[in-house]
């Protein structure tokens, strides 16, 4: 039995994750047809049920910081997950635009969570390749591929190292875990604020970005 989720129906093979409970309840409406509960322990809200395709997908939150993220994908793994994708929100620099969706090709380990599933600090820790690739072809044209750093607090408004274009607080830990777990994974990031302009995304525009980068995760998932 897992530690931390108590599942009160099976896990798919392939997930999103999310870290807020709020958008995995958004995209399992967005994303499944007729989806079920199948976690509320912690309340780290997931949802089990099938694509209109047919494939079977679990959305499942992962809270907010890499060590809860690495948390719950251990529980999933345990579970049955095979393949998931991140989608999460992060701090954009340099050419990022508000609402831009990102695919991560690298994540800079920057933080604890990542040096303790394995990363050394520093390490550009790299996504499942084939499955960053389909995630690549699912957002046809919508996203680009960047690096990114993940941190363990939140983002500050100095300018990042040259070759960053944005940071977070899950993805490394989590293809650390991942890769430590055999599990494939990859990362959608939806650029959500911009410390340096102290500008950020409102929730109007926040929405429609979450759908588009839940759709073609949910179809690369299923490629």
């Amino acid at each position: 039995m897992p530690t931390h989720l108590r599942p009160t129906a099976p896990i798919a093979a392939a997930a999103v994750l999310v870290g807020d409970p709020g958008r995995a309840l958004l995209l399992a409406q967005e994303l499944l047809e007729a989806p079920k509960m199948s976690n509320h322990a912690r309340g780290l809200w997931g949802y089990t049920g099938r694509t209109p395709s047919g494939e079977e997908l679990t959305i499942q939150a992962t809270g907010i910081g890499g060590p809860s993220a690495a948390l719950v994908l251990a529980d999933l793994a345990e579970l049955g997950l095979r393949r998931a994708v991140r989608v999460g929100t992060c701090a954009g620099f340099a050419d990022c635009k508000l609402g831009e969706l990102l695919v991560v090709t690298k994540a800079i380990a920057e933080g604890g969570s990542s040096t303790s599933l394995g990363a050394k600090v520093g390490e550009a820790v790299a996504p499942d390749q084939g499955l960053s690739e389909k995630v690549l072809v699912a957002i046809a044209g919508q996203g680009r591929p960047v690096t990114v750093s993940s941190v363990d607090g939140h983002p500050g408004r100095q300018e990042p190292p040259p070759g960053i274009e944005a940071t977070d607080m899950q993805t490394a830990p989590l293809l650390a875990g991942a890769r430590s777990l055999g599990v494939a994974a990859a990362a959608v990031l939806i650029v959500a604020e911009m410390p340096i302009l102290e500008r950020s995304l409102e929730k109007d525009r926040l929405e429609p970005a979450e759908k588009r980068a839940g759709a073609a995760t949910a179809a690369a998932l299923s490629l």
